[in-house]
């Protein structure tokens, strides 16, 4: 499966941003999708995770709360609402999709190109 992810930009603390990743191939609902994030030097975190159906998400602390992963697979496509961004938000955000429900970005397959969130003070 190929992943595009897409939807970052610069947005003001305390701003909205929404995330989307469109998949190509008709198994996408066969995969879990996650999303994570990367910051200069710093190691690739995890943010959320969805399961096949979209029936159950799973969070990172650090968003919880404030982030929301949904997904619709008639379109090919999981989301990624980002409420109430911090500056220590910013990074480069990628979505990937796997078999496994897990924060663990080492368990997924494939991995779509990132897209860059910038968050203002």
């Amino acid at each position: 499966v190929q992943l595009q992810a897409s939807g970052g930009g610069l947005v003001q603390a305390g701003g909205s941003l929404r995330l989307s990743c469109a998949a190509s191939g008709r198994t996408f609902s066969s995969y879990v999708m996650g999303w994570f994030r990367q910051a200069p030097g710093r190691e690739r975190d995890a943010v959320g995770t969805i399961a096949k159906s979209g029936g159950s998400t799973y969070y990172a602390d650090s968003v919880k709360g404030r982030f929301t992963i949904s997904r619709d697979n008639a379109k090919n496509t999981v989301y990624l609402q980002m409420n109430s961004l911090k500056p220590e938000d910013t990074a480069l955000y990628y979505c990937a999709a796997g078999q496994i429900p897990t924060l663990f970005p080492s368990r997924y397959d494939y991995w779509g190109q990132g897209t860059q969130v910038t968050v203002s003070s």
